[in-house]
C-alpha cells in the first residue's frame, strides 16, 4: 500500500514512519509512502495556505487553490483520498478493513477551521471522523486512520494476532497478564496458569463479553440484535449475572 499525506508539517507524518512496526513495514515493502508539502504549490512570496471564511466567522480555512494543485500532483482523482474531519463518518474497525484493501490512499490533513468545501465536493472519497471530539492536528487525525488501517493490511501482523483484538468479532479484548506471576498481592488469575487451553478460551470470551458489556453495552445490544454470537453472549452475561442459576 501506498499511503500519501498532504500537509503543512511534513515533520508530524514523517517521524510516525521511521519507528517500530511501520518502519518494518516500509523496511519489508509492505508500505510506502510520501508527503506532500502544501506551501510548494502557492505562488505568493508569503506561500500563504489559508484566508478568511465567506460569511465570517471566526478562524482560517486552507484555501482550494493549493491543495488542488497538491493533488493534481499526484493523481488524487484516480485514487482513494482521505479528509480526516468531525464532520465525517466514524470510523470503526470494519471501516479501517475496507480501507485496508487499496493500494493506495491519499490522506488530507487539515488545519484551523478546515479546508475549502470544494476540494471536498471535487477530491474526497471518505471524510472520517476518528471521535466525537475536536482537534487541532489534521496530522495526528490523519495518522490515527493511517495507523487502524495499515496494521490491517496483509503481512504486516499475524492474522492470529489480529482475531483476538478489541472489535473483532464486535467485542472489546481480554485482560492480558505477563510475568511476574503476583504484582503488588495481585495475582494473574490461577485458569491462565492451568495449560488447559479450552477452559483458557472460555474464560477470555467471557472477559470480553463482561468488558464489553461495562464499558461498551451500544456493542453488546448491536450484536445481539444483528449476530449469530447474540445468543451466546447473553447466555454468558446471565452466568455472570446469576452464577447459581
Amino acid at each position: 500500500m501506498k499511503i500519501e499525506v498532504l500537509t503543512l508539517f511534513p515533520e508530524i507524518i514523517d517521524g510516525f514512519f521511521h519507528d517500530s512496526i511501520m518502519a518494518k513495514s516500509v523496511e519489508k515493502g509492505l508500505i510506502s509512502y510520501e508527503t506532500v508539502q502544501i506551501r510548494d504549490f502557492t505562488h505568493d512570496r508569503h506561500k500563504t495556505c489559508d484566508d478568511a471564511p465567506y460569511g465570517g466567522g471566526a478562524g482560517m480555512v486552507l484555501k482550494p487553490e493549493p491543495l488542488g494543485e497538491a493533488l493534481e500532483s499526484i493523481g488524487a482523482k484516480d485514487k482513494r483520498v482521505v479528509f480526516p474531519s468531525p464532520s465525517g463518518k466514524r470510523l470503526t474497525q470494519a471501516y479501517a478493513e475496507e480501507l485496508s484493501k487499496e493500494d493506495g490512499l491519499v490522506f488530507i490533513c487539515g488545519r484551523y477551521e478546515g479546508i475549502d468545501q470544494r476540494i471536498i465536493d471535487l477530491y474526497v472519497d471518505d471524510e472520517i471522523c476518528i471521535g466525537d471530539y475536536v482537534i487541532s492536528s489534521g496530522e495526528v487525525a490523519s495518522l490515527v486512520v493511517i495507523d487502524a488501517v495499515y496494521r490491517l493490511v496483509e503481512g504486516v501482523i499475524s492474522s492470529e494476532s489480529l482475531e483476538e483484538e478489541s472489535f473483532s468479532n464486535g467485542l472489546l479484548e481480554y485482560p492480558q497478564y505477563t510475568r511476574p506471576s503476583t504484582y503488588c498481592g495481585i495475582s494473574v488469575p490461577d485458569i491462565l496458569l492451568s495449560g488447559h487451553h479450552a477452559r483458557i478460551e472460555k474464560w477470555r470470551m467471557k472477559e470480553r463479553v463482561n468488558k464489553t458489556q461495562e464499558n461498551r453495552p451500544d456493542l453488546i445490544k448491536e450484536l445481539v440484535d444483528q449476530s449469530k454470537e447474540g445468543d451466546k453472549i447473553l447466555d454468558l452475561l446471565h452466568l455472570e449475572n446469576n452464577p447459581k442459576g
